[in-house]
């Protein structure tokens, strides 16, 4: 499997956004993950919260650094991954699968328009 999925949509602070009708799945690239090193805690927001694109929706903690998190898209939060709170490790291991962050339902689809296709995004990484 390629590191950079061709199904999904990818922002510039290295979010990635996976469409499913009108929910998007929302998690770290497999480059933030590696950039940060072993991942101990993911913040993040409570299920009902609404975040405009781009705003900080939490963040991941690792043993180097802490960074924040952005909402690739605007909409409220439908779910949270839970096993992130027990194994935050799975950011780490498995970014598009289990790995995965918070589930949104889109206020605005035609924002995912401004998101990168994978090919884009690694064009942005070298």
């Amino acid at each position: 499997m390629s590191n950079y999925p061709d199904n999904l949509k990818y922002s510039k602070e290295h979010e990635w956004a996976k469409l499913d009708g009108k929910i998007a799945t929302i998690g770290i690239t497999h480059y933030a993950q590696d950039s940060l090193g072993d991942v101990v805690y993911v913040e993040m927001p409570a299920v009902g919260k609404e975040f405009k694109a781009m705003q900080e929706f939490g963040v991941v903690e690792s043993v180097k650094s802490v960074s924040s998190l952005y909402c690739p898209v605007s909409g409220k939060v439908l779910e949270r991954n839970e096993n992130l709170d027990k194994k935050p490790e799975l950011v780490n291991t498995s970014p598009y699968d289990a790995g995965w962050i918070i589930k949104v339902e889109l206020s605005d689809p035609s924002e995912l328009n401004n998101l990168l296709s994978s090919a884009d995004y690694q064009k942005l990484l070298k």
